[in-house]
């Protein structure tokens, strides 16, 4: 298992600190509770997955559990609370993800992309769409409201981040939008699915 130990970067400060109380937060609800809206839009057929942010592993599991070779990319090694097989565990992170190797067919952004500034987000999805492979899809999960006290998040939007994404060669193919899982009547979220263009 990758042990982590490197520098942390700006988009994980206040994570470590929290681990325990974060890990019970993000295990209270389910990866198909989370992920309703876009369920039917998951690869059938056994695939390479990355998880970017994994946080607990529990999307990461929760595709294993469906046959899926998962990557789960994670700084904070304290959040990692799933092990078992189909997931193999890498400390990095975005913008650069300079440690993942090959390509993948599926991408997981969840309640990763608001810890980048616009110039980071430029790199970073640069960097998604270099990871894709042919036909591959990447599946986001943004995240707007307020910011917790200690983190560090900036606004982003599903139409900022589709326009950056064609830039890149990635088409929007759904958006949605729906309340917190958690009942903070203040945070709302956007599911965006982009695929990668052919050539």
């Amino acid at each position: 298992m990758d042990t982590g130990t490197g520098p942390r970067p700006a988009g994980a400060v206040g994570y470590r600190e929290l681990a325990g109380q974060l890990a019970v937060q993000y295990e209270s609800v389910g990866f198909e509770e989370v992920h309703e809206q876009v369920l039917h839009l998951l690869p059938v057929a056994p695939v390479r997955v990355l998880d970017v942010g994994a946080g607990t592993g529990r999307d990461a599991a929760a595709l294993a559990s469906r046959g899926h070779s998962v990557l789960a990319v994670e700084p904070t090694v304290e959040l990692r609370v799933h092990t078992g097989g189909g997931i193999a565990w890498l400390a990095d992170s975005l913008p650069e993800l300079s440690s993942v190797e090959g390509e993948f067919a599926l991408i997981m952004l969840t309640a990763v992309w608001m810890h980048l500034d616009p110039s980071e987000r430029r790199r970073a999805m640069a960097r998604i769409a270099s990871l894709l492979a042919p036909g591959g899809r990447v599946m986001m999960l943004l995240r707007h409201g307020p910011v917790p006290q200690g983190r560090r998040m900036f606004a982003v939007s599903g139409d900022e981040t589709a326009v950056l994404a064609g830039e890149f060669g990635l088409a929007e193919t759904h958006r949605g939008g729906r309340g917190d899982r958690h009942a903070r009547a203040e945070v709302e979220w956007t599911h965006l699915v982009l695929d990668l263009k052919s050539a």
